[in-house]
């Protein structure tokens, strides 16, 4: 068996994850399941493969959160999202913290965004990737609010750049500006996702802080060919779901703020379809489009 990875091999939550999987499916079957990195293309290179292989049950795809944006974003797709893969689990989740530099005069996300429309451009967010962009502006679409958006290589850059004031606010993961938060020398504002970080329950979600039903993730789960035999599907997410819910794979993700889920297929369908929803709205509002 293999499990296409869009990623390359290295320390990223989908690559630990898929590599976890791996190892407790051959643990469980008795045979290798193999980890293919397909790296490339905002994910579409793995996720064209994925679709395309048979749907026997001996080959997954691990997917991430541009798994549901890519059909909005890009104008031609090489396979049908809904039509040519059918999700088995939602293996973890990592949530965004959004941050500010300590002299802006904002605790709350109500503060952040009445400064913002007081001062109009007096705001700039450095993101790096899509999620990061589209998560801030998600939040600018549910409240009106028009920060102009900063682009980074990486989000270490634009941390480094908002500890030195040269914009005022960011997303994080947990691990990557908790040090920051506590040293005084970043203010955290408030967590994407629905519920609070297990990492830093004291820092309220943006959800609770006034934007009703605001949850954005880092996310990753697996899917298969489109046509798996119905037992074989069901046997796929009870092993998976075993695997991503281990004390051992868990521990390693909460090290990094990540979260196991392990949820049901038909969950995970729906959760990828509002997604898929949610970002079409977005993407279309801030004009945004990778031809």
């Amino acid at each position: 068996m293999r499990l296409i990875s869009p990623v390359a091999s290295g320390g990223t939550t989908a690559d630990v994850v898929a590599r976890a999987v791996a190892r407790k499916l051959n643990e469980a079957w008795g045979q290798p399941v193999v980890v293919d990195p397909r790296p490339g293309a905002g994910m579409v290179i793995a996720t064209e493969l994925g679709a395309k292989a048979a749907p026997d049950g001996y080959t997954l795809l691990m997917v991430a959160a541009s798994f549901s944006v890519n059909p909005s974003l890009q104008a031609k797709l090489p396979y049908d999202t809904l039509k040519d893969l059918t999700p088995v689990t939602m293996t973890s989740h990592v949530p965004y913290v959004l941050v500010v530099h300590p002299a802006l005069p904002v605790r709350t996300v109500q503060e952040l965004v009445a400064y913002d429309k007081a001062k109009p451009g007096a705001l700039n967010y450095g993101a790096a990737g899509t999620q990061n962009q589209l998560a801030v502006e998600l939040l600018k679409l549910r409240t009106g609010a028009r920060m102009v958006h900063v682009a980074y290589r990486s989000s270490s850059l634009a941390i480094t750049d908002l500890i030195g004031g040269q914009i005022q606010m960011a997303l994080g993961s947990t691990l990557g500006v908790a040090s920051h938060v506590n040293a005084g020398r970043l203010r955290s504002v408030a967590v994407t996702s629905g519920h609070r970080a297990s990492s830093m329950p004291e820092v309220p979600t943006i959800a609770e802080s006034g934007v009703p039903g605001f949850d954005v993730s880092a996310w990753n789960g697996i899917v298969t060919p489109a046509g798996v035999p119905a037992a074989i599907a069901a046997k796929l997410n009870r092993d998976i779901v075993a695997a991503v819910r281990s004390p051992d794979l868990r521990d390693r993700l909460a090290a990094d703020g990540g979260e196991v889920v392990g949820n049901s297929a038909e969950e995970f369908t729906r959760y990828i379809r509002a997604e898929m929803a949610t970002w079409a709205k977005v993407v279309a509002a801030a004009g945004l489009r990778l031809e």
